[in-house]
């Protein structure tokens, strides 16, 4: 391996650790070994990372979900899966990059100053995107894309509400929604109307003023990032054959309610679970480059605020994206 930096030479980085289930209070930041590559691999430096809903499998709940990640603790110690940086080496069997690339993508333990990810979920930065700028993307745009483009087919002239416009994920729905041609109403907090208008949307509901679930006009989609209202409520918004698709829930239980009461209602429900997709990857890189989506940055923390940055991503609150710059 290349050794181009001090830290480098003596195989040992600094990184955020889990080694036990719990809030963001048990992180730590520790020295711990640079990790090696498998042939299909890519080490990175990471120049920033950015927290996801994701990230609170630090938790262990629900316990469920400990069968994938470690009964007792976790298996992986390292956190965060959003980054970008520079390519450091690669695997034998890497043809995509060579050291020294730009990139970004989704990888193993991303709050670190190194971190691994197979090829097929990187792409190349663009050279007029930042590298926090492109690290605030991959989970939360691919959330968005896949929904707003798979699940709900939405088609140019269409009429979409999207609740918690505002956020991680709700930032990138309101630019693509428009990209497609939509007509965006947006429902957000009062401190985020402005934004939530630069970004597209034509029509901005405040949520702490105005019952959403009542508007006049009736839409063809209902893209719900949040989950904080019931689903017969959320379908009074709705065209009676329009598509709720649901994409945030606070509980396990709101998830299960909603396919439950599904049946109540003439409406199409569907739930996004975002898969990584290269082609994906490409397609988000080619809106970045082309300025089709811009990502909104809410707040920036150093790699030893990592913690903090899951603390503000979990309050529910967030605006745009919270970014770890390495």
């Amino acid at each position: 391996m290349a050794t181009t930096a001090p830290e480098r030479s003596a195989l040992t980085m600094k990184a955020i650790v889990c080694r036990h289930y719990g809030s963001p209070d048990v992180l730590r930041l520790e020295d711990v070994e640079i990790p090696t590559i498998a042939d299909d691999e890519v080490l990175i430096r990471v120049r920033a990372a950015s927290a996801n809903p994701i990230d609170k499998a630090i938790r262990g709940r629900p316990y469920v979900i400990r069968a994938f990640t470690g009964l007792r603790k976790p298996k992986n110690i390292f956190v965060g899966r959003d980054l970008s940086g520079v390519v450091e080496s690669i695997g034998r069997n890497v043809t995509r990059f060579r050291a020294g690339d730009e990139v970004f993508g989704v990888a193993r333990g991303a709050f670190a100053q190194y971190a691994t990810a197979r090829e097929i979920n990187l792409v190349r930065k663009p050279p007029n995107v930042t590298f926090e700028e492109a690290a605030a993307v991959p989970i939360a745009a691919i959330t968005a894309l896949q929904g707003l483009r798979d699940k709900a087919a939405l088609q140019a002239g269409q009429d979409i509400l999207i609740n918690g416009a505002g956020g991680g994920v709700g930032t990138f729905a309101v630019q693509i929604a428009k990209s497609l041609g939509a007509r965006v109403t947006a429902v957000c907090s009062t401190a985020n109307m402005d934004l939530v208008r630069a970004l597209g949307a034509a029509d901005v509901i405040d949520y702490t003023r105005d019952d959403f679930t009542r508007t006049p006009r009736r839409h063809d989609v209902f893209f719900d990032c949040v989950g904080n209202r019931s689903l017969t409520a959320c379908c009074r918004a709705l065209q009676p054959k329009g598509i709720y698709v649901a994409v945030g829930t606070k509980t396990l239980r709101h998830l299960l309610w909603v396919r439950l009461s599904s049946p109540l209602v003439s409406q199409k429900v569907v739930f996004v679970m975002a898969k990584l997709r290269n082609t994906d990857l490409v397609h988000l890189a080619d809106l970045l480059e082309s300025h089709k989506i811009v990502p909104v940055i809410g707040r920036r923390f150093s790699l030893a605020e990592a913690p903090e940055a899951l603390r503000y991503v979990e309050t529910g609150h967030a605006r745009g994206k919270a970014v770890v710059t390495i």
